[in-house]
């Protein structure tokens, strides 16, 4: 396919370089999928996801250790960052200091 460049007009040079830079975009992206589909096809057969062999998670950091424990019931922990859990709410409020719940 030739495009004869010099007889096109400025606008119709500048819609051919849109058109271009969006098909360029779709084939990288159609590219990519299939190279993704490739590799998670390679991952399944070795018994693992492709996400396992990359490390891949949620997207949330670790979690902070635990710095604050229920004292009526010490499985319901508490970071001290975030919203106060209602515990730490209510044992606030009978006049117990975070002190007092520190792990």
């Amino acid at each position: 396919m030739a495009v004869d460049l010099e007889n096109l007009s400025k606008e119709e040079l500048k819609q051919l370089k849109t058109d271009v830079d969006k098909a360029l975009k779709t084939i990288d992206a159609r590219r990519k999928a299939e190279a993704k589909k490739a590799a998670e096809h390679a991952a399944k057969e070795y018994g693992f996801s492709l996400d396992e062999l990359l490390g891949a998670s949620s997207g949330k950091g670790p979690k902070s250790a635990p710095k604050y424990a229920n004292p009526a019931d010490p499985s319901q922990t508490w970071t001290g960052r975030g919203r106060k859990p209602n515990w730490v709410i209510d044992a606030l409020a009978a006049g117990k200091s975070l002190d007092d719940m520190k792990i």
